[in-house]
């Protein structure tokens, strides 16, 4: 690594020696840069890298709340505003046992190039909670998010921090966090989240942007090689909202998925999962809040306990890690490409090991980063804002069409950056680069004070 770059890297960890997951995230990005650093020397200059790599602000507090006994409770809450140089912070909230300041470090950094990646004026940010909505009754959902809310609002704001949903936080908690913002404000402020109620201010598309959105980029990944999605066999990882509609994408693209998961165990279908199928495994996960084993006894189709193995043991040509981070390791990797995948897309943020991505790198697998792969949930929410703006809605095919034109300029963009700088068809350091310059840029333009 270079010598620069490396000091950045131990600086940060000096400073906070136990974020291993930030650090993680940190290391990947930060080795990529080195020939954009090396070509341009102003960036060393207004050390862009001491700056982008600290967070413009960190929020913690706690958040009592009332369980269904009637007795009181207390989580931790976050918020990390990391950049804002080339617009309001946007990012997730993430309600989640593991959820710790190193997580949402991790996911706040990667949020900052993603975000520059689609081309919308968007910061980068991240937060949520250790608070845990599985199980919960619908009235303790609510007493959490009222609670969150009661501390949170002072610092969000349309034209300051736009969160949105991530794990845990789906369309029931967006509604409880908007409800509480409203009554605690007396503003009825469109634009302080997304992922909202098409009812009531939110988009079309925004909960199939992620899983479509990745599988665009996969395809156009694709198409680099000749090839196309239809026929292909694929394998996703994970049962919730990215995972649910990449699969419904890779069904009206023509591929066949034989397998998804979630925490305990994961099914393979081998006649491929249909849209009758699918529906099922929707009404299971959204509104039963089943385990996905129950679709192995409807379906009669064999069902493996996470402790047993993965389903990056099937063979397919296509790997679709939709889950959680470091869900696929070294040898994982290796079984994969020993099984002939082709294209690998990460729907969820840092779902592959460092030592996983050189593997699938050194022998020619195309793979596909997430924060280019999955930026399209953070896309539609930046065309969510647009409608609340303009106080107009388009149609689903609109906003599937602008979807759809985003993750083209995306992969363009990655792609050609791969090529500009010695590395054709690396999406990863084509991204990472891509999203880089056009936050340093405007870091530049804007004074060393940002």
């Amino acid at each position: 690594m270079d010598k620069y770059i490396e000091s950045v890297y131990n600086r940060v960890v000096e400073k906070d020696p136990h974020q291993k997951i930030f650090h993680q995230a940190l290391i990947e990005v930060l080795e990529s840069l080195e020939p954009a650093i090396k070509k341009y020397p102003q960036y060393k200059e207004y050390a862009i890298l001491e700056r982008i790599t600290e967070p413009e602000r960190v929020i913690k507090f706690r958040v009592p709340w009332v369980d269904k006994d009637g007795k009181i409770q207390v989580n931790r809450g976050f918020r990390i505003q990391f950049n804002s140089a080339l617009g309001p912070y946007k990012g997730g909230l993430r309600f989640h046992p593991t959820v710790t300041e190193d997580i949402l470090k991790f996911l706040g950094f990667e949020q900052i190039f993603k975000n520059s990646l689609t081309t919308l004026p968007m910061g980068g940010g991240k937060g949520g909670s250790d608070f845990d909505p599985k199980g919960k009754t619908d009235a303790e959902v609510e007493s959490f998010c009222e609670s969150l809310m009661f501390e949170l609002y002072r610092h969000i704001g349309q034209f300051t921090d736009v969160p949105a949903g991530d794990i845990g936080v789906g369309g029931r908690e967006i509604g409880y966090l908007y409800g509480a913002y409203r009554k605690i404000s007396n503003y009825h402020g469109t634009g302080v989240l997304t992922g909202k109620g098409a009812g009531w201010g939110g988009s079309l598309i925004r909960p199939e942007a992620t899983g479509y959105g990745c599988v665009y980029f996969v395809n156009e990944m694709l198409k680099t090689r000749n090839e196309d999605i239809k026929g292909k066999v694929v394998v996703v990882s994970g049962s919730g909202n990215v995972a649910q509609y990449a699969v419904e994408k890779c069904i009206d693209l023509g591929a066949k998925v034989i397998a998804m998961s979630d925490s305990t165990g994961w099914i393979h279908d081998p006649a491929g999962i249909d849209r009758e199928k699918l529906a099922w495994i929707l009404e299971l996960k959204n509104e039963r809040r089943g385990r996905i084993r129950e679709y192995a006894d409807q379906f009669k189709v064999d069902y493996t306990v996470t402790a047993k193995g993965t389903p990056w043991s099937l063979k397919c040509d296509i790997a679709l890690p939709c889950a959680t981070q470091n869900e696929v390791d070294a040898k994982e990797a290796k079984m994969l490409v020993d099984n002939g995948v082709m294209a690998v897309g990460e729907g969820a943020n840092m779902p592959t090991v460092p030592e996983g991505i050189e593997i699938f790198l050194e022998n020619n697998i195309l793979f596909a980063p997430g924060k280019a792969a999955n930026a399209g949930g953070v896309s539609v929410s930046g065309l969510e804002m647009a409608q609340n703006s303009q106080r107009y809605f388009w149609t689903r095919e609109e906003v599937d069409a602008k979807l759809h034109q985003i993750m083209q300029a995306i992969h363009a963009n990655a792609y050609k950056t791969s090529e500009l700088f010695g590395k054709k068809g690396n999406y990863m350091v084509g991204a990472n680069i891509a999203g880089f310059l056009k936050v340093a840029d405007a870091m530049i333009a804007q004074g060393h004070r940002v």
